[in-house]
């Protein structure tokens, strides 16, 4: 006889009723460990500011370590108002809110040995002794069982997972660096001690001494006095090891920095059918970025992991039905390691579907596109642009168009070796709007432009990527210093005279940072905070090309389509400037020893069928 669905001890299947109920329970446990994980990284932020208090106010942080000392009372997890306790509790709160697995381990460990010694010494020590009688160890120990509560709780919030080879690099740094400081520190106080008879093994202890405290013993006073400089100094200096160890242990994994042969070929597969919907897609196929695919395969997201984020460029490539199936998967691994996720130069439409994952948007500027049909040189607004060319012409400036695929090897190695050449410093700039290559055989769709002089010698060139099968997107641009103004001008409006003869319909020119500010800025009306806004670009523009990029785009009289930068939490935004800029190439982060140095297995792409 079944079993009434209505009965307690049903075996049949569960209701829908049942169903809810389970996904309201569930959804309510998921709030509570939400809660706790941010409990527990808002106790350490707090700790850390408490601590910090200490350090800067003498009388509180004596007052600290005084109690401490005589045995009155003990002070909650971490807080022993020390700048080692600063560094460690903001770390930890840091890699914490990153809901990194390891911190989560490091905590419970010692925040569990904490809570148990005062456990011990409250249960098991004199009744009349101070601990038990001072009412603030009782707190003491509360809020440290209470952060050990709420991680607990909260344990399944930790999941970015870590990379193995942080255990020894940490190792190695800790080796490394402590030597450094303790070697620094003991020369420090020898050099500055003021008593005399002090042995090496004195000074090597009253170092090793103040990188734990600031306040020397009474019989460290006796042997060595040195000014009060010295002993901050070997502090600091102890604080900068603890937190390159931590920064060590707990770091992100870097992730894979290659793009194979065979997702090369499968990325060329979606842009030859696709790839006329982003201008940027072409620039997906640079080798030092890798690529998350959708469960069908039919859509990807292609990205480079840089200082913990995980910095994707453009729009995902491939079917737009299938970009959800992309994002997630590129989501989902950027939780799994702690990554911060973010997007550069996405378009509106992308940005819209990356909304839907919970990514938020700030404009970041705008592309310029011009559309051969749309394009003149006549007219009172084009009246600059227009003189500018006739001049060079008149110099006697030649232009020449190819695919890279016409060019022969020897010409293609002589205008790499010149395009090398012309380069503003040694680093090869861009990462979400260029292809960090030159002449490589796969790229025969490639359009190269070539400026000559009246002598024939070669004064510039232009590299463009294919934009779909009709458009073109401005990848390199390089010149002789030498060379007169405005030749530059010249060879895009010779483009885009000669773009019938390609079968272009479009190109796509220079991306203008900021574009909107510069343009509404300088309109009658415009706002103080626009205008303030505007003269701080400008200011920086005497080292940046912001707002000359805007200028030199604005003389094509181009459409303007906005692009955007995405991310998860605004809090991020710090860490995503820093690592779009060490992408792109404006930002060099200092290069570790080589011993420290992680290491990757070099990619040798296959060489995939062009599309």
């Amino acid at each position: 006889m079944p079993v009434s669905e209505d009965r307690p001890g049903q075996t049949g299947p569960p209701t829908q009723a049942q169903r809810r109920d389970a996904e309201t329970g569930q959804a309510r446990r998921g709030r509570w460990r939400r809660r706790a994980a941010g409990g527990s990284v808002w106790y350490l932020r707090l700790v850390a500011a408490l601590n910090l208090v200490a350090v800067l106010s003498v009388p509180f942080r004596s007052q600290v370590r005084i109690h401490n000392a005589d045995g009155r009372y003990f002070t909650p997890y971490l807080a022993t108002a020390g700048l080692v306790s600063v560094v460690l509790s903001l770390f930890l709160a840091l890699v914490m809110r990153r809901r990194k697995r390891a911190a989560w381990i490091f905590n419970v460990g010692l925040a569990g040995v904490t809570l148990v010694s005062m456990v011990v010494l409250l249960a098991l020590s004199d009744p009349d002794a101070s601990y038990r009688r001072h009412p603030f160890n009782y707190f003491s120990a509360g809020l440290t069982a209470l952060f050990v509560l709420m991680l607990l709780v909260g344990r399944k919030e930790f999941v970015a997972k870590g990379d193995r080879s942080n255990i020894g690099l940490a190792v190695g740094v800790g080796v490394t660096s402590t030597a450094f400081s303790v070697a620094l520190g003991t020369a420090l106080v020898t050099w500055t001690n003021t008593v005399s008879g002090s042995a090496p093994r004195d000074r090597l202890g009253y170092t090793l001494a103040r990188m734990v405290t600031l306040e020397p013993s009474e019989r460290a006073q006796e042997l060595i006095a040195v000014p009060r400089t010295v002993d901050v100094t070997i502090n600091v200096l102890s604080a900068l090891t603890l937190m390159l160890v931590l920064y060590a242990c707990f770091r992100a994994p870097r992730g894979r920095e290659w793009l194979n042969g065979e997702d090369e070929q499968r990325l060329r597969s979606l842009l030859a059918k696709h790839g006329d919907r982003d201008s940027l897609g072409y620039f997906a196929l640079r080798r030092d970025k890798t690529v998350m695919w959708s469960a069908s395969g039919k859509a990807a997201v292609v990205y480079r992991v840089v200082g913990g984020v995980t910095l994707a460029s453009g729009d995902p490539i491939g079917d737009l039905e299938a970009w959800p199936g992309a994002i997630e998967r590129w989501l989902g691994e950027a939780r799994e390691h702690g990554w911060a996720p973010a997007v550069m130069g996405a378009s509106e439409e992308a940005g819209a579907v990356y909304a839907r994952h919970g990514l938020n948007a700030l404009e970041l500027g705008d592309e310029a596109i011009v559309e051969r049909s749309e394009f003149t040189l006549e007219g009172r607004a084009m009246r600059g642009l227009r003189q500018a060319c006739n001049r060079v012409q008149r110099a006697g400036y030649t232009v020449r168009i190819r695919r890279h695929q016409d060019i022969p090897d020897d010409e293609m190695a002589r205008l790499v070796q010149k395009a090398d050449q012309w380069r503003d410093g040694a680093t090869e700039r861009g990462f979400s709007m260029a292809l960090g290559r030159l002449g490589d055989a796969l790229d025969g769709r490639c359009v190269m432009v070539e400026c000559h002089d009246a002598k024939g010698g070669l004064a510039a060139l232009l590299s463009f990527v294919p934009w779909g099968d009709n458009g073109l997107s401005l990848d390199l641009m390089r010149r002789d210093r030498d060379c007169d103004n405005g030749l530059l001008e010249y060879m895009v409006t010779e483009v885009l005279a000669g773009a019938v003869e390609l079968g272009i319909e479009r190109v796509s020119l220079n991306f203008a940072m900021f574009r909107s500010v510069f343009e509404r800025g300088s309109r009658l009306g415009a706002g103080p905070v626009l205008r303030l806004w505007r003269s701080i670009l400008t200011f920086f523009s005497r080292w940046w090309q912001i707002e000359s990029l805007y200028r030199a785009n604005a003389k094509y009289r181009p459409i303007w389509e906005p692009r955007y930068i995405l991310f998860a939490s605004s809090g991020d935004l710090p860490r995503i400037a820093l690592a779009g800029a060490r992408a792109e190439g404006f930002v060099s982060a200092p290069r570790l020893p080589e011993l420290f140095r992680r290491r990757h297995p070099a990619a040798t792409p296959t060489a995939p069928q062009q599309p």
